[in-house]
């Protein structure tokens, strides 16, 4: 059941680099703010007096390769004002149409051997290459431009920068060029799965594992954020990596104190997992639960929604997990999250109690947590996967019969029921909650309610009443409706001035009422005969046997009185009793047309006559007056079909004038049901008012009319 309603796993991805968010340490300042000026004028000047200075700095690339002090400071301001211009997008473009990749790359890698002549000396060790790897990161942001970047030879040269530590060398020059490589392999591979496989053809997993040993926080932030894009849907960097026994530093990472560093170690792991069942059982055997869930708590917003994430998907794994999950502590600070002001850190958090709720001890601990309420209120989202999320975890929730009273007690019913839901799945897991919490309205479950209804404040009363109409089994609804007095709840709530208890509870009333009908319709359509001996059609107006007369309208209608007084008491009191007409021959009947009598006479002849919506109130009038029950209710179902907005209030005096039963409920229901639109409308009040006694004697017949076709 989890996997139908359940979104897709939220995906994670690998994080381009942006380099230009923030100068990262003092000796990058100090560059930066050398060559601004030069930047500034050169962005003010007309594209080609930039393209020009663009050209002119990779010429120097091009002219500069050597260990010479003026080479070296050239080639070293070369890639560090290309570098400058690459963070405009704008002038990516431009700077590769130069031809300055293949320039950089060749930058990448130290110079030849140095002769006796230059001394010895190795100016600006570091950071040539450093420069060229930073340029080279800026210019793989737009994906156009990555495998161009490849094709140059730059990934040997850059895993090649990543194992200069091995040197024995740890100074900030060594560790700047392994970080400006990290991020360069991170841009380049940036949803590349060719080049993610690449960069582990060349090598470039092991050294970036090594690297999450730093004691540079910035070195490790880099390799793993490389490892985290290497690992993002890619299996065979995934198992690398763990091979690599990346786990137990990504997991001491998780506890550190510098937010970068935990957000970038859990979204590793998080991608190492993500469709990795045996890569998500490693890392829990690694020891990665607790510290996740101790993210929950973090001041980093992103690393409290990644660990949400990865909660989620450690929930998958096995019904123990999803227990344990919940007793190290998770719950609280998810449900916090909940109400987090962050949509992503909403959405996540949403996902893993989703997940957890498919336990049945974990559904009674968040609710008991206070889960329900904030799950409820993301129903009212705009975004399509939090609000899925949130039903899909409220799903769950509804599966024990623990939570049911607490999700009617808090409104949620009426919240699954009032809710637009933007996707279809959604839809269908709200229907699907809704018919779980149907299946538990029994026995104890039942008796919580029915107290609650009773001891309650009046909006709790109020809430049970209008679920228990929704969700009840019609064999209830005696005891809930009448025996407890849940009807005169309802019927509060339609008396009431407020117009969304009023909509309530003629919603309830209607679904109740089409619940009653369908266990023992009432009044559904037109009865078959009433058992007796009918003349039959030839004796309809026929002098044969004729032994009464009528005068309609002038003219003369040839009866029988054994035919009438078998039709209805009114004839029988009329033939039998001490009226003149008893003895008389010839019987004027007034205020009845010629094709109205006619039609009725047919019926007592018959049984039956075909009533159409222009004869149908005369006729209802007349059979009204005969006491012809069964012609009244053909009348009134003809009537009611057509029954519409404006005329409801006319028909229901209509059948207030001739007691009409059967009309009078057929209108009463057409209101509940269009209530939403008939409430604007003059005079609705008064009539909302007009039926609601007969409301109550309606629901007191059907129900009492269901207790008896059960008991039979």
């Amino acid at each position: 059941m989890e996997q139908q309603h359940e979104q897709p796993l939220p995906e994670r991805k690998g994080q381009k680099r942006k380099f230009e968010v923030k100068i990262e340490d003092d000796e990058e300042e100090e560059e930066e703010e050398q060559h601004k000026p030069l930047v500034s004028v050169l962005s003010a000047d007309p594209h080609q007096t930039l393209v020009s200075q663009i050209q002119a700095q990779v010429k120097i690339l091009c002219s500069t390769f050597s260990w010479r002090e003026a080479d070296r400071s050239a080639a070293k301001c070369a890639t560090h004002v290309l570098a400058e211009l690459a963070k405009n997008e704008e002038v990516v473009n431009v700077i590769v149409e130069a031809g300055a990749v293949p320039a950089l790359v060749k930058h990448l890698q130290a110079p030849p051997v140095l002769r006796e002549s230059d001394g010895g000396q190795r100016p600006f060790e570091h950071e040539v290459e450093k420069g060229s790897a930073f340029a080279l990161g800026l210019l793989a942001v737009k994906p156009e431009h990555q495998q161009l970047i490849v094709d140059s030879g730059a990934l040997s040269h850059l895993v090649s920068l990543l194992k200069r530590r091995k040197d024995g060398s740890n100074s900030r020059a060594v560790n700047g060029v392994i970080r400006r490589a990290a991020d360069a392999i991170t841009n380049l591979a940036h949803e590349n799965s060719i080049i993610k496989t690449s960069v582990r053809v060349e090598g470039g997993i092991p050294p970036l594992v090594e690297l999450l040993d730093s004691t540079d926080t910035k070195v490790q932030r880099a390799v793993a954020g490389a490892l985290r894009t290497l690992a993002f849907k890619n299996d065979d960097n995934k198992n690398q990596i763990v091979e690599c026994n990346a786990l137990p530093t990504l997991i001491l990472m998780l506890r550190s104190e510098d937010a970068a560093i935990h957000y970038e170690a859990v979204g590793v792991i998080g991608n190492l997992v993500h469709s990795s069942p045996n890569i998500k059982k490693e890392v829990l055997l690694a020891g990665a639960l607790q510290p996740v869930i101790g993210l929950l708590s973090s001041c980093c917003s992103e690393s409290q929604r990644e660990a949400a994430l990865l909660l989620g998907q450690f929930a998958a794994t096995d019904s123990d997990c999803k227990v344990h999950i919940v007793q190290r502590g998770a719950v609280r600070p998810l449900i916090e999250m909940l109400q987090s002001p962050d949509i992503q850190l909403k959405e996540m958090s949403a996902f893993a109690l989703g997940r957890l709720a498919q336990d049945t001890h974990n559904q009674a601990g968040i609710a008991h947590n206070g889960g329900l309420v904030p799950l409820l209120k993301l129903l009212d989202s705009k975004n399509g996967s939090l609000q899925h999320n949130a039903a899909f975890a409220l799903y769950g929730l509804a599966d024990n019969e623990d939570n049911v009273s607490d999700f009617i007690r808090v409104g949620g019913v009426q919240k699954l029921q009032d809710g637009e839901f933007i996707v279809q799945a959604t839809k269908d897991c709200v229907a699907k909650t809704l018919k779980r919490l149907e299946e538990k309205i029994h026995e104890r479950v039942l008796k919580h309610l029915l107290y609650m209804m009773h001891v309650g404040e009046k909006a709790v009363q109020r809430r049970v009443a209008v679920a228990l109409a929704h969700l009840c089994s019609p064999d209830d609804q005696r005891q809930i409706f009448i025996d407890n007095n849940g009807l005169e709840l309802l019927l509060g709530l339609l008396a009431s001035n407020n117009p969304k208890q009023q909509q309530d509870g003629s919603v309830a009333l209607y679904k109740m009422a089409n619940k009653a009908m369908a266990l023992s319709p009432m009044d559904a359509a037109p009865p078959s005969p009433t058992p007796q001996v009918y003349l039959g059609e030839q004796y309809v107006n026929s002098a044969t046997l004729s032994d009464v007369t009528f005068l309609v309208e002038g003219r003369r209608f040839y009866a029988h009185r054994i035919a009438l007084l078998a039709s209805s008491d009114a004839f029988r009191a009329m033939f039998d009793g001490g009226y003149r007409e008893k003895d008389a021959r010839d019987i004027e009947i007034p205020n009845i047309r010629w094709e109205v009598f006619e039609l009725m006479m047919r019926f007592i002849y018959t049984g039956s006559v075909d009533v159409t919506l222009d004869i149908a109130q005369d006729l209802l009038r007349a059979a009204d007056q005969y006491l012809l029950e069964g012609l009244k209710r053909l009348c009134e179902y003809a009537i009611a079909q057509d029954i519409f907005l404006e005329n409801v209030s006319s028909m229901y005096e209509l059948s207030e004038a001739f007691h009409a039963m059967s009309l009078r409920h057929t209108c009463i229901l057409f209101i509940l049901e269009q209530f939403d639109k008939m409430r604007d409308k003059p005079g609705f009040s008064h009539l909302i008012h007009r039926i609601i006694p007969e409301l109550r004697c309606y629901f007191s017949k059907v129900f009492k009319s269901n207790q008896r076709s059960t008991r039979l």
